[in-house]
């Protein structure tokens, strides 16, 4: 199952690498990708982020990989971390019901209170890893791009 897995990690760190444009456009594009990773829209976080990497400038390819942060690996921790972090912002909700209460408004109130949590959760958590993620990989495209020009004006 895992056999050849690190030269499937070296190959998609050189594409990485590869990308076009400036360090800052490659990782604002990482960095969109990485936050729109962090919401539970299977299927539509590829669209999303390029979309949010468009608007900020930022390179469309490596913002469609940035949301494989979400991954079927990841996708249960991911979203129960930020569904407590939003828990933990906006209080344990108004509608804990007895399972023996439920009725379709309590339902509904729960669905509400869930859905407010996790996506608030979501945009922090996501905004958090993108800026983290954003620093680190421009100050990463930067170095390799210094280390490109030394290596270029030596030949």
């Amino acid at each position: 199952m895992f056999q050849g897995t690190g030269k499937r990690l070296q190959r998609g760190l050189h594409w990485i690498w590869a990308q076009e444009g400036s360090p800052a456009r490659r990782a604002r594009g990482l960095a969109a990708g990485v936050f729109c990773g962090c919401f539970p829209f299977f299927g539509l976080q590829m669209i999303f982020s390029v979309g949010v990497a468009t608007m900020i400038r930022g390179n469309p390819l490596l913002a469609a990989a940035g949301t494989l942060v979400s991954n079927p690996l990841t996708y249960v921790p991911l979203y129960w971390f930020n569904y407590l972090v939003g828990r933990r912002v906006l209080g344990p909700g108004s509608s804990e019901t007895d399972m023996g209460d439920i009725s379709r408004s309590t339902l509904w109130a729960q669905g509400w209170d869930f859905t407010n949590r996790i996506m608030l959760g979501s945009v922090l958590v996501g905004a958090v890893l993108a800026l983290l993620l954003g620093l680190l990989s421009y100050g990463l495209f930067r170095r390799r791009e210094a280390m490109t020009k030394v290596r270029r004006s030596l030949h």
